[in-house]
């Protein structure tokens, strides 16, 4: 009994900030954390203009943990047929809102001297992948920001990090017509040594555990989750 307590105040008193809270791992991690004690903000906002990220943590107000849960569709355009819009698009849906969001909830982490960033990131930047050099490109970028900043603001008793994940169940990448394709189970198999993806939960279960006091000697780390995809 008083382990099943301690696992459900983990993040008790928190207040977190998920963006696209109705995309990629949004859903899932609104309720896990909600679980874990915390208090929820969820915003579904695009982000697709500058002013808006500052707006949702203005309106969030105070932001214990901010969770940078960012998607779009993954172009499948072959490299040598990419041209600038859909470079520029894909990077201004993925990227640009998180320098915005952190620069827009870090003051008042500083003055607390204590908050949590993590970044809902993809595998597809740590290994390659045919026709996804866009959106694996962005992906990269917003994990080596996160390592950048990470560094940077440990002093401050901040803690950035970031999950790498692919092959985990969620409804904008694996919808399920996807996952019931015979075709992409033949894939789960031959490309993952975990033969399933991971769960959804698994995956949010971490993220908690990662914003979590429990794991404050953590920093500007990047996390795979892709049952064991990355290591192959």
């Amino acid at each position: 009994m008083g382990d099943c307590n301690v696992t459900s105040t983990t993040l008790a008193g928190k207040r977190v900030l998920v963006t696209h809270a109705d995309a990629f791992m949004g859903p899932v991690l609104c309720d896990v954390f909600r679980e874990h004690g915390a208090t929820v903000a969820s915003n579904s906002c695009a982000m697709l203009t500058a002013d808006e990220p500052a707006k949702i943590v203005a309106e969030a107000g105070r932001v214990d943990i901010l969770v940078a849960n960012l998607s779009i569709k993954a172009p499948s355009t072959p490299a040598n047929l990419v041209e600038d819009k859909e470079w520029a698009a894909v990077f201004e849906a993925l990227v640009a809102p998180l320098p915005r969001l952190v620069r827009a909830v870090l003051p008042q982490m500083i003055e607390r001297r204590s908050g949590k960033i993590l970044v809902m990131g993809s595998a597809s930047a740590l290994r390659g992948m045919k026709r996804a050099s866009t959106y694996s490109a962005a992906r990269g970028a917003q994990l080596a920001y996160a390592q950048a900043i990470g560094v940077e603001l440990a002093p401050h008793n901040i803690q950035v990090n970031a999950i790498a994940q692919n092959f985990v169940d969620n409804p904008t990448y694996f919808p399920a017509d996807v996952q019931a394709d015979p075709r992409f189970q033949e894939r789960l198999k031959r490309e993952v040594p975990l033969g399933r993806l991971v769960s959804a939960r698994e995956d949010a279960e971490f993220a908690a555990y990662i914003c979590s006091e429990m794991a404050n000697c953590f920093v500007g780390q990047v996390f795979p989750v892709s049952g064991g995809w990355v290591v192959r």
